[in-house]
C-alpha cells in the first residue's frame, strides 16, 4: 500500500484554495466556478431593461417604484472547469534524493485536490510511453478517467501513488496527442522536468491553440542543478540507456551550470511570453512552502 501523500492538517489548508483561471470556460455540470454567462444562481451580477416576454419574476420591483422603469436582475451562472494534468512519470524523474517524481506526484495531487474541493473535473494523464508507444500505467486501472467532486479525492490519490515511473516522454509529442484528443478546453497544467530530446515548445503551443490556460512546474532535483563530482565518470541515459565516457573539471562544471541555467530561463521566458503561468522549483524546496505560497504569488491560486 503507498505512503499516504499528506496529512490530514495539510489537506485542510489546501480546501481553503481555488485555482485561478484567466478565461472563462463552458462546463456540463454545476460547480462553484463564477461564468461570464448569465444565468439563475443565486450570486447577482447586473441590470439591464426589461423587454417583452422576460421572466417577470425577476423584475426588481423596487427599482420601478424610485426610476417608473422595468429593469431585469440578471445572476452569475455557475459551472465547473476542466482541469487536466498532465504528469511526467518517465524514468529520468526517478533521479534526486528525494526523486523528482515524488514531488512532481505531489504537486499534481494537491492540484487535483484543490480543484475537486470546489467540484471542478479532473483528468490525470500520465506522458511517459512504454516501449510499445502507450502510457506507461503499470497496474492503475483508473488513470486518464475524469473525477468530480471530493468524494473522489482517495480515488485521485491513489491513482497517482500507484503510477510507476518508467518508460520515456516525448513532451512535444505527448503533449500533441493529447491536446489534439482534448473534447474542450481549460486549465492544463504540465508537471515535468521538460528534459526531453524534442523539446516542449510545440507541444505548449497545441495546448494554447486550443485555448487552454496552462500551468507549468518545472521539477528539478538538487543534484542537477548543481552536482558534486568531479574527474572520469560514465553517464547513463535513464530512459534510453546509452551511455557517454565524460571528464569533468571544475572549468567543465561551471559550463553546466551555466548550460542549465540558460535552459532554465529560456523555459521561463517560452511560457511568459505565450501567457502561461511558470513556477521553478527543487525537490529540496520545503513542499508546503511550494503548495501554500509561491503558486499563490504566481497567481495560480487565490
Amino acid at each position: 500500500m503507498p505512503e499516504p501523500l499528506f496529512d490530514t492538517a495539510f489537506l485542510r489548508k489546501l480546501e481553503q484554495l481555488h485555482l485561478l483561471s484567466r478565461k472563462i470556460f463552458k462546463g456540463r455540470m454545476k460547480g462553484e466556478r463564477r461564468s461570464k454567462k448569465r444565468g439563475q444562481s443565486v450570486e447577482f451580477a447586473d441590470y439591464r431593461n426589461y423587454v417583452i416576454g422576460d421572466d417577470l419574476r425577476y423584475l426588481d420591483w423596487n427599482l420601478f417604484g424610485r426610476l417608473e422603469r422595468l429593469f431585469l436582475k440578471m445572476y452569475e451562472e455557475e459551472e465547473e472547469l476542466r482541469v487536466t494534468i498532465f504528469l511526467d512519470n518517465s524514468e529520468s524523474m526517478s533521479f534526486g534524493k528525494p526523486a523528482k517524481i515524488d514531488t512532481a506526484k505531489r504537486i499534481a495531487a494537491a492540484l487535483g485536490y484543490i480543484a475537486l474541493c470546489s467540484f471542478d473535473t479532473v483528468l490525470l494523464l500520465p506522458l511517459a510511453r512504454n516501449g510499445s508507444g502507450t502510457p506507461a500505467l503499470g497496474h492503475s486501472n483508473t488513470v486518464s478517467r475524469p473525477v468530480h467532486g471530493k468524494r473522489m479525492a482517495l480515488q485521485f490519490f491513489q491513482s497517482i501513488a500507484e503510477l510507476p515511473c518508467e518508460g520515456k516522454t516525448t513532451l512535444n509529442e505527448s503533449l500533441r496527442e493529447q491536446a489534439r484528443n482534448a473534447r474542450r478546453a481549460g486549465v492544463s497544467i504540465v508537471v515535468s522536468d521538460f528534459l526531453s530530446p524534442d523539446g516542449y515548445e510545440d507541444g505548449l503551443k497545441q495546448l494554447l491553440a486550443r485555448h487552454n490556460d496552462i500551468f507549468a512546474f518545472h521539477v528539478l532535483a538538487p543534484e542537477e542543478l548543481n552536482p558534486e563530482f568531479l574527474g572520469d565518470w560514465r553517464v547513463v541515459d535513464s530512459e534510453t540507456g546509452g551511455t557517454i565516457e565524460v571528464s569533468v573539471s571544475r572549468g567543465q562544471m561551471k559550463k553546466y551550470q551555466q548550460t542549465v541555467n540558460n535552459f532554465c530561463q529560456r523555459l521561463k521566458e517560452h511560457c511568459t511570453q505565450r501567457g502561461i503561468s511558470y513556477l521553478f522549483t527543487s525537490t529540496s524546496e520545503p513542499f508546503e512552502d511550494l503548495m501554500l505560497k509561491y503558486i499563490r504569488q504566481a497567481g495560480m491560486v487565490r
